[in-house]
């Protein structure tokens, strides 16, 4: 049997010869995980249409689509071509799983949450000529779910290859989460088996990881265990984690010592009452400021979340979050525009008091507005998400962020970090478009590196503030 599975991009970025940095970070390991399921006589195809072009003229006997609402509408586009050639089309992802009935116009199957049961009951009944049109996802496991196939994937057009993921789902619930919706019906957050994980990390090249889960410390105990088989590995890796999980006992040590040096935080808003509204539990309460100042006596980089347009924001919001991040040394952030996915209680709310003003899901990419905001025009949350990253990203922001640091050291890695990722984009892009992945993962690699040189240099250790250092011995 000829498969072939297809990850299709945002329009904006179909092009290979035109794609900025974030569509070349990380695989598709989904459909690289799905194609582990398939028979050894298959002849299977994995394409990121990302950061390659796509051929549609074969005939494959199967394609597989993962659609995001973003490609939403390529996906729809590619679907439509094959099955006018008589090719059957199976589609899953989150934008089916949260709009299943405007999927199906386009699709032979459609698979509802996670796909890890489902697709092996669904390749039984194509081999059989009985596919059915819906396959839902009741049963939450990944054990036994076998490893990626990364023969499949083109390693050498990804900035970060070497990423991996050990959980699924998140523990909370927040109402804007796309993905809270994608795993109703059954468990929203499950692991791998420890040794399953520690046993694909082992399979990875290089030393640069990055856990593309949404909250790598969800699970305690598991965190625990994984970080304790990691140490010694010599791994430098990135990740996710919620406010509170940085805050309880000595997960985050744990982690720093198994080779964390950068972390995903999603603060979201500074107005506890968005908080509230959002229900983001798990920052209501919290001390940002303690969270911040143990990741930087850790040496551990930040990327904040932040989230501009929630019901409690007023036209001051965007200054005002810029340089709270600022102020207190985050070393890179992200900010978003309030965007209302389909499937979520978001969506719901807003289209509720009908202030939904777009369908269109091209423009569901947290950089538009697509909703009617309450405490100011859609103009102004526009013009103020863009002010925002320009105020962060100033060389005067970037210096004045390193200068909050409490360790020199941490000071010069901020300015590696933020001005070499951001101010130099313009690079990065041109890289892509070379071929010159290869050396910017090494640009990458070396700054991660300089936090565990110089803590062998000047014995820092985990955890300790400035005045608690010792030299070495």
């Amino acid at each position: 049997m000829k498969v072939k599975m297809i990850l299709p991009a945002l329009i904006e970025a179909k092009s290979p010869f035109w794609r900025p940095i974030k569509y070349s970070l990380f695989p598709p390991l989904g459909l690289a995980t799905l194609a582990a399921f398939l028979s050894p006589d298959d002849e299977v195809e994995l394409v990121d249409e990302h950061v390659e072009e796509l051929d549609t003229s074969d005939h494959p006997d199967l394609v597989v689509i993962q659609a995001y609402v973003t490609s939403a509408r390529r996906s729809y586009m590619i679907a439509d071509h094959y099955r006018s050639k008589g090719v059957f089309v199976a589609m899953g992802g989150l934008h089916v799983t949260s709009l299943p009935e405007e999927a199906k116009l386009h699709a032979d199957a459609i698979f509802l949450g996670p796909g890890e049961d489902t697709f092996p009951a669904f390749l039984a009944d194509f081999r059989r000529r009985e596919p059915r049109l819906v396959y839902f996802s009741p049963n939450r496991s990944l054990m036994g779910v076998p490893p990626p196939r990364r023969d499949l994937i083109k390693w050498e057009l990804y900035l970060v290859p070497n990423s991996l993921v050990v959980s699924r789902g998140c523990p909370h619930h927040c109402n804007f989460c796309y993905k809270d919706s994608f795993f109703q019906g059954g468990a929203s957050f499950y692991t791998q088996r420890v040794d399953a994980a520690l046993a694909e990390i082992e399979s990875l090249p290089g030393r640069h990881l990055y856990f593309l889960d949404d909250h790598l410390l969800g699970d305690r105990h598991f965190a625990a265990n994984l970080f304790d088989g990691m140490r010694g590995m010599n791994r430098l890796f990135q990740g996710a984690a919620t406010v509170d999980s940085i805050l309880e006992g000595d997960l985050i040590e744990r982690a720093v010592e198994a080779g964390l040096r950068s972390i995903f935080i999603g603060f979201e808003s500074i107005d506890p009452r968005n908080l509230q509204a959002s229900n983001k539990r798990q920052n209501l309460g919290r001390d940002y400021d303690r969270v911040i100042r143990r990741l930087d006596d850790l040496g551990v980089f930040i990327n904040g979340s932040f989230v501009f347009g929630l019901d409690s924001d007023g036209p001051d919001i965007f200054r005002r979050t810029a340089s709270w991040a600022i102020e207190r040394g985050i070393t890179t952030a992200t900010f978003h525009i309030l965007t209302p996915y389909p499937g979520t209680a978001l969506f719901r709310t807003l289209d509720g008091d009908g202030r939904i003003q777009s369908s269109d899901w091209d423009l569901y990419d947290t950089r538009h507005v697509v909703y009617q905001p309450k405490g100011m025009t859609a103009d102004q949350l526009k013009a103020g998400y863009d002010l925002a990253y320009r105020e962060f990203y100033r060389w005067g922001s970037i210096l004045k962020a390193s200068s909050a640091h409490s360790l020199f050291p941490n000071r010069v890695r901020h300015l590696m970090y933020a001005g070499g990722w951001k101010r130099f984009e313009p690079l990065w892009n041109a890289m892509i478009k070379f071929k010159g992945l290869i050396s910017m993962r090494g640009v990458l690699e070396s700054v991660l590196l300089t936090a565990q040189r110089e803590e062998q240099e000047v014995g820092i250790r985990p955890g300790l503030k400035e005045t608690e250092v010792t030299p070495a011995s």
